[in-house]
């Protein structure tokens, strides 16, 4: 019964001091919402990030010669024989592999002219780009192994520069390498990039293309990277020593040169960013927590001031130092976790409103809510210790003759 009374007493005394009981919770309100928000707003990001890779492709890698004169020579880039080489002595354990050729120039029809960007594909090209076509078709082998010059565009590129979205069988000018050339439109595509993808890369001016890439390479271009896909459910860590080791072979260098970093890597060293970022902001965020704590224990030394020939009254009536202590503690506790809850609900509230604005699935961990909300209740159990027990050692005699 004890515990109701209390509960029933400090209700009571929150709802005769509204408006200051509300502006001791926005201490707990602010702090608790900032941490839901950040720590949410962290593990948002890490699984759109995640999310990205799985769709760029966990098997996918990049190799390339440490230069060590800081400049590349013929022994520490690559060929399109020595390409077709690997290709051939790796067989199936490669599903892709390309000189990640790409350029940057204009798409030219009549007097219409944007800047775009070249992305050239190798044989395969399923394999590593997953384009949704809308009219057209992706490159054939042939087409890529001939370096035929046609072109894959996306659907606003089309619309701009043709009036239609099926501009299949038109002719561009292209120029790209400083070079005039003519394409033929073979596909278009519509850009399915995730809302994550196109928030990390911006606003763009540019016209993502698509070519063959021997079309935008000459003969003694710099090749020095190459861009793989190995076959998904290898070993990772033994194929990447294999490959480091024949590439060092050929290219009569030290194993040590050759780099080979895959995606699952990258997006392994991401999500530690991430990880630690959020935490160390999340740990500052909630410094404000110790801020409403103090907010807290300040009002409730203001609240025993003022309630102290109540606190007489209570103690000649036959109230023990506990029961003073105990109603004192519930009622900072009620306050700090009332706060606590609002300032859940705010973060998520915030959390879950950025990321409908930005098309992002909002990732909210259960565990801390709960680990919010009940370090809420503890810090005002904690900050009001200390007004709790000035209560309840009251003097009976002194505080009934409190004016």
């Amino acid at each position: 019964m004890l515990i109701f009374e209390s509960i029933r007493l400090a209700i009571s005394s929150i709802r005769i001091n509204k408006m200051r009981s509300f502006l001791t919770m926005l201490g707990m309100v602010i702090g608790i919402s900032s941490v839901i928000a950040i720590v949410s707003l962290g593990d948002t990001m890490r699984g759109a990030i995640a999310s990205e890779f799985e769709a760029i492709g966990t098997n996918a890698a990049f190799s390339y010669i440490v230069s060590e004169n800081g400049y590349y020579t013929e022994n520490e880039m690559f060929t399109f024989d020595e390409i077709d080489r690997i290709k051939k002595d790796f067989g199936d354990d490669i599903a892709y592999i390309s000189a990640s050729a790409n350029g940057q120039g204009s798409v030219i029809n009549n007097r219409k002219n944007l800047e775009a960007r070249f992305m050239g594909l190798a044989e395969n090209p399923t394999a590593a780009y997953d384009l949704k076509m809308v009219h057209g078709r992706m490159f054939t082998d042939s087409d890529i192994k001939n370096g035929r010059q046609y072109i894959i565009i996306e659907d606003k590129t089309s619309m701009e520069l043709f009036g239609t979205k099926n501009s299949v069988g038109k002719e561009l000018r292209v120029k790209v390498n400083e070079e005039m050339l003519d394409f033929v439109v073979t596909g278009v595509y519509e850009n399915t990039d995730s809302a994550m993808k196109q928030l990390m890369g911006g606003p763009s001016r540019y016209a993502m293309t698509y070519v063959p890439e021997k079309t935008i390479t000459n003969e003694g271009d710099s090749l020095w990277q190459l861009s793989i896909y190995s076959k998904k459910d290898i070993d990772v860590s033994a194929f990447s020593n294999k490959f480091t080791k024949y590439i060092a072979k050929i290219k009569n260098q030290e194993q040590h040169n050759v780099i080979y970093y895959t995606a699952e890597s990258q997006m392994a060293m991401m999500d530690g960013m991430l990880a630690s970022l959020s935490m160390i902001v999340g740990a500052i965020a909630a410094i404000s927590l110790l801020v409403g704590g103090i907010g807290i224990m300040n009002i409730m030394l203001v609240s025993v001031t003022e309630r102290t020939r109540e606190i007489g009254i209570r103690k000649a009536l036959g109230a023990r130092t506990e029961d003073i202590l105990f109603q004192f503690l519930v009622e900072s506790a009620i306050i700090s976790t009332l706060g606590g809850l609002i300032g859940t609900s705010l973060g998520i509230g915030v959390i879950a409103l950025g990321g409908m604005v930005v098309g992002l699935e909002v990732v909210i961990n259960p565990i801390t809510v709960l680990v919010a909300v009940v370090f809420s209740g503890v810090v005002g159990v904690f900050f009001g210790i200390y007004p709790a027990r000035k209560a309840a050692k009251a003097d009976p005699i002194t505080a009934l003759r409190y004016e």
